[in-house]
């Protein structure tokens, strides 16, 4: 897997659009480097820029738009409503894939080195980049901001990692680093006071706040969530405070638990939430979590559609409230996809219909057994979403909600499958085109052919298997489902069978053209065991669903 390190770095401006365009300009301009997402804020006066690609890449990205902020912003005449210290403020490496952290440390590295030593700006190191823990938090880098810049880069323990000791006036200085992935998140409040959003945000906070003891002395009360920094401010453009919060680590303080638990201290404190708004981008996995826990609070399956969560998501927390919430522009996943990876699932039926008649050999049988397999699921599905919502059966919720969200599993696992398979065959083709005039390209040739053909024989074979396991709950929704829907369920059994059925005949059509011949044998094998299992099942369901008809 080709290495791929995220860069988010932050620059001080946030409304003259022409001096971010000449930033984010300079950063696209280099080659292997995608630009994501540029994120302005005006009453902050800072934009956030997302992009992604190789590191070597992405480090020279890097440099060019932080010596182009240097070029364009003046700190000293800088205001707005965020903590920072430099025209560049904070730049960290992210590890997103075939990368450890260890490593984008040593990038980060490089890159903080090469800011000091050809545009002398003061860099320090923070996070994972920081080897002095003393001195890795930002928030105690950035104290005293700019303007106290001038007086703490003098102090001894506050001396850069690289670059100069000395204040630059222009662009201030500049924190590079390496981290796992942050969520940017601000909760709206129907409040002006910011005094009142920064008790809410030390209410939430890891850190807490300092309080008297009964002897007189400073006590840390710690907040109550771990992997959270939080501070309250008021943003002028919209007239309101807000709760800003860095969530460091998703998987102990998810997005939605963090809204939530910034609703229940507004409460407390006679404030109310009335929305919220991410900064920069977000993995899928926060949306998604999201949209579930909204929808079992109102005990409602949350075994529906991956848009449908978002959608709930977006709707429950609010995130569209100030501005447009986009899932397209804002979900890191979706921006990383190319056009390509869906091509034929993102089809109208009409076209993928008259796509499968042309003359083209794909889509083809693989990738209609893939599609006819989804479809079985989503019926399957379908039927346990409304039968978590029948009359009389409200106690019966979390049962059915548990197996929609098997099905839309086994469905969206078949419907990326449906590409897959496409993708596969074109491998298979471009494999056949190689050159192979010298012994080098003919060899070269033949093993491509091979691996080609070895994974276009595996993924009708995944096919398969997701399937017959999608026939479980096609089967429990036969005996379990409510009754209007029972018909749908034996169209499920019979759609998940024809997808086993069709799906094995690509496996033996490629498999016989493979030289591995223990490999071969050993996938048909297995390919019959559960076809004969897909046959028994769909024969108990169908006996099952014309008994309750």
């Amino acid at each position: 897997m080709a290495p791929l390190v995220e860069c988010v770095p932050n620059f001080s401006e946030g409304r003259d659009l022409a001096v971010i365009k000449q930033i984010t300009d300079a950063i696209g301009a280099v080659p292997g480097v995608r630009l994501l997402n540029v994120d302005p804020g005006n009453a902050t006066n800072r934009t956030v820029v997302t992009f992604v690609g190789d590191p070597d890449a992405v480090i020279e990205a890097a440099f060019r738009g932080i010596r182009k902020a240097s070029e364009l912003i003046d700190m000293s005449r800088h205001h707005g409503a965020h903590p920072r210290m430099g025209a560049t403020d904070v730049c960290p490496l992210i590890p997103v894939s075939g990368i450890t952290m260890t490593q984008a440390v040593e990038f980060a590295r490089r890159l903080g080195e090469r800011v000091g030593r050809e545009l002398g700006i003061p860099v320090y190191l923070y996070e994972a980049a920081q080897p002095d823990k003393t001195r890795s938090n930002l928030a105690m880098i950035r104290s005293g901001e700019y303007e106290g810049l001038a007086r703490k880069i003098l102090q001894p323990e506050w001396r850069p990692d690289f670059g100069p000791a000395g204040f630059n006036a222009r662009a201030g200085a500049t924190v590079i680093g390496a981290r796992d992935f942050l969520v940017a998140y601000n909760v709206n409040l129907n409040t002006t006071s910011t005094r009142r959003a920064n008790a809410i945000a030390f209410d939430v906070r890891e850190a807490g706040r300092t309080i008297k003891n009964a002897s007189g002395h400073d006590v840390v009360q710690p907040g109550i969530l771990k992997s959270v920094k939080a501070i309250g401010w008021y943003i002028a453009e919209y007239g309101i405070a807000q709760v800003s919060m860095n969530l460091t680590d998703i998987n102990v303080t998810p997005l939605h638990v963090a809204f939530d638990e910034v609703c229940r201290a507004a409460e407390k404190r006679g404030v109310r939430v009335t929305g919220s708004e991410l900064v920069g981008l977000v993995p899928i996995t926060c949306l998604l979590d999201a949209g579930r826990y909204f929808l079992q609070k109102q005990q409602r399956s949350s075994g529906v559609s991956e848009r449908e969560l978002v959608r709930i998501a977006v709707q429950s927390m609010g995130l569209d409230e100030l501005t447009p919430f986009n899932p397209e522009e804002r979900v890191i996943e979706y921006l990383l996809r190319s056009p390509g990876d869906t091509r034929l699932v993102s089809m109208s039926l009409a076209d993928f219909m008259d796509e499968t008649a042309s003359e083209s050999p794909a889509p083809g049988g693989g990738s209609i057994a893939a599609y006819v397999g989804a479809l079985g699921a989503a019926l399957a599905t379908m039927v346990a979403n409304l039968s978590s919502h029948k009359r009389g059966w409200d106690d019966r919720w979390k049962e059915f909600s548990d197996y929609a969200e098997q099905g839309q599993g086994h469905a969206q696992e078949l419907r990326r499958l449906v590409d897959e398979d496409s993708r596969a065959f074109s491998r298979v083709m471009a494999a056949f085109a190689l050159p192979k005039t010298t012994a080098d390209e003919k060899a070269a040739r033949t093993a491509e052919i091979q691996t080609a053909t070895r994974e276009a024989t595996l993924v009708p074979f995944r096919v398969m298997e997701t399937a017959v396991a999608s026939m479980s709950v096609v089967k429990a929704m036969a005996e379990l489902g409510q009754e209007n829907s029972v018909s749908d369920a034996g169209v499920g059994a019979l759609c998940a069978r024809s997808a086993v059925m069709g799906a094995y005949l690509n496996v033996k059509i490629n498999a016989r053209q493979l030289t591995d011949r223990p490999f071969a044998d050993d996938v048909v094998t297995r390919g019959a065991a559960i076809e004969a299992e897909a046959q028994r099942l769909e024969a108990d369901i169908l006996t099952t669903v014309n008994r309750r008809i």
